[in-house]
């Protein structure tokens, strides 16, 4: 372990890390450049087989703790360090994401001017593994109380995005444990149901995309935001009349999208045909929207019928090539003399 040698930083960030070698060292300079200098640099290691470890401790900066745990689980990890985190606010941030330089800065100097916030975010802008630019994230500016704006979309976009208060995090007991995804929705809406929000309309987050979502991630994904999002309409049952449909459309819109990212196969494409029906049931201006979905529904049938169609050509020219040097094999056995140390036709083509 590195100890700090801030006693009472102001900010405290939280990066969870497993098996994160490839990228841990891009996010924590991202954090170690940052405009904003009082911090500490909670980093929870969360059991990772690979060099993550020693990577970080090969990082030289007294602002950066290291704890090491059998793993558990983002969830768990980000608790973990809230309960040894000591600023008066805290930051998580993904072992993959970066952030640029002045987004602590940013986000404390809007709390400090907007005393009644509780949590500053800002905005987000999608990388690639190389850390190219691949997407623009959403560009929403939304002040005070935010709670049903937040039901119908989670403009936060991700965890390692907002700035809060610790002791906020500690009045709500922290991440919920028993979600098995979409963590991060869950506490923001926490969050907002008690607190107000306040925007730094700047991109300061860069989220690298994944390459490695299956069918199956995106299948406990849906079943843990509908369960957060039954729970979030009960704390203000008001709220359902006016957007319980949007705010189930819109998750189905993001789940559609997100099974046609890249990697693409069949199981993913038969998972995006099952939710783009679903959020084509539940959208109240289904056929204002109809050219959204039927470019989504082209995608999805490329998908499932063009690797069919190659598969089919591919088996057909191995089936073709087999015949052919069968043929051949048998034409040269005909015609090969037979010689006293050799048995009849004892003659193949090497492949």
């Amino acid at each position: 372990m590195i100890n700090s040698s801030q006693k009472h930083p102001k900010i405290s960030v939280i990066i969870p890390a497993y098996n994160s070698e490839k990228t841990i060292t891009h996010t924590i300079n991202s954090v170690l450049n940052q405009s904003f200098t009082d911090l500490e640099l909670i980093v929870i290691n969360d059991g990772s087989q690979d060099s993550t470890l020693d990577i970080v401790k090969q990082i030289q900066d007294p602002r950066i703790q290291i704890f090491s745990y059998s793993n558990a689980g983002g969830n768990v990890s980000r608790n973990r360090g809230l309960n040894l985190a000591v600023g008066e606010f805290v930051s998580f941030l993904d072992a993959d994401d970066i952030w640029t330089p002045d987004k602590l800065e940013s986000q404390l100097k809007a709390l400090q001017e907007n005393l009644t916030a509780k949590v500053a975010y800002s905005w987000t802008d999608y990388i690639d593994a190389n850390g190219e630019f691949v997407i623009s994230g959403k560009r929403i500016n939304f002040n005070g109380d935010v709670y049903e704006s937040l039901l119908v979309s989670n403009f936060l976009e991700n965890g390692s995005n907002p700035l809060i208060h610790r002791t906020a995090l500690i009045t709500l007991g922290g991440f919920d444990e028993s979600l098995a995804a979409a963590q991060d929705w869950d506490m923001w809406l926490r969050l907002a149901s008690k607190f107000n929000f306040v925007c730094v309309p700047s991109v300061q987050i860069l989220y690298r995309i994944s390459t490695n979502s299956v069918s199956s991630n995106l299948v406990r994904q849906e079943k843990s935001c509908l369960q957060l999002l039954e729970r979030a309409y009960q704390e203000r049952p008001s709220a359902l009349k006016q957007t319980w449909n949007r705010s189930i459309a819109n998750l189905y819109k993001y789940l559609t999208c997100k099974a046609l990212q890249k990697p693409l196969n069949r199981q993913k494409g038969l998972t995006a045909a099952k939710f783009l029906w679903k959020y084509f049931l539940y959208d109240s201006s289904r056929f204002q929207n109809i050219n959204f979905s039927s470019k989504l529904l082209l995608k999805i049938a490329i998908i499932l019928i063009l690797p069919t169609l190659l598969h089919s050509f591919t088996k057909q020219r191995e089936l073709k090539s087999q015949k052919t040097e069968i043929l051949l094999n048998n034409w040269v056995a005909e015609k090969k003399p037979e010689s006293k140390n050799e048995y009849p036709g004892a003659f193949t083509i090497s492949r």
